[in-house]
């Protein structure tokens, strides 16, 4: 492999990364601020009203989109392995 294909594989992993993480950050902070604001607008500040919401909202994410982020993931690694394969 040369460096451009390996510029061009690493592109390609950061994109697949920023693909499967972006909706679990992206529930988190839409979460996180709206208990937030609930706990600013009741003056109600717990440890676990701030991190059990998050929780549960990841685990529907997971629940919801697991099944396209683990296809997405074993396809990408299947055409690196198979890249792999043919340049050696």
């Amino acid at each position: 492999m040369n460096v451009t294909q390996i510029a061009e594989l690493a592109h390609r992993t950061l994109i697949m990364a920023a693909m499967l993480g972006i909706p679990l950050l992206v529930v988190c902070l839409v979460v996180g601020l709206v208990v937030s604001i609930f706990e600013t607008a009741t003056q109600i500040h717990e440890q676990s009203l701030n991190f059990l919401p998050k929780l549960v909202a990841v685990l529907i994410v997971l629940l919801v989109a697991g099944g396209w982020m683990v296809s997405q993931l074993s396809s990408f690694t299947r055409e690196v392995f198979q890249a792999i394969a043919g340049k050696v």
